[in-house]
């Protein structure tokens, strides 16, 4: 088996975090561009659902630039396991103790069967979107896998 490589630390306390889910990911490429995901996501940024948004260029410019097309490729190409992603997330969140369920009831948006169980015409007529939270909207408007 060949050694792991190790990954560019994510700043500050993100680390910690993104550290937690290498074992999911499988590849050096694929445990930088989650960080880096991670972190335009958590940035104050103006434009968080764009690909070049995450990234922190310009909109038309920068869709062209070298950190845009990695993180492209990272959320539409790489064959990374989002449910196992999604399952130690939840297992991450569980683990704090103000998030796990007790008799006064659990934060339904964060259980995978709440998301499929609002009903898509319902959501829509109360502004929300597929997950049952208010306006969603996907991440990156056209980083879908070509042809699909």
């Amino acid at each position: 088996m060949t050694k792991r490589l190790p990954c560019a630390s994510a700043p500050g306390p993100l680390e910690a975090y993104a550290g937690q889910f290498d074992d999911r990911l499988g590849t050096l490429a694929q445990r930088r561009g989650f960080r880096e995901y991670l972190q335009g996501l958590l940035l104050p940024r103006d434009r968080h659902k764009t690909l070049t948004g995450l990234v922190g260029t310009e909109p038309v410019v920068g869709a062209q630039a070298p950190s845009v097309q990695r993180l492209q490729f990272f959320l539409s190409e790489s064959p990374w396991d989002a449910e196992a992603v999604n399952a130690r997330r939840l297992e991450l969140t569980f683990a704090e103790p103000a998030m796990t369920p007790h008799e006064a009831g659990v934060r339904a948006d964060l259980l995978p069967a709440a998301r499929q169980a609002v009903h898509p015409g319902r959501a829509a007529a109360e502004g929300q979107g597929r997950s049952g939270l208010p306006h969603e909207a996907p991440a990156c408007r056209g980083a879908g896998r070509r042809g699909a």
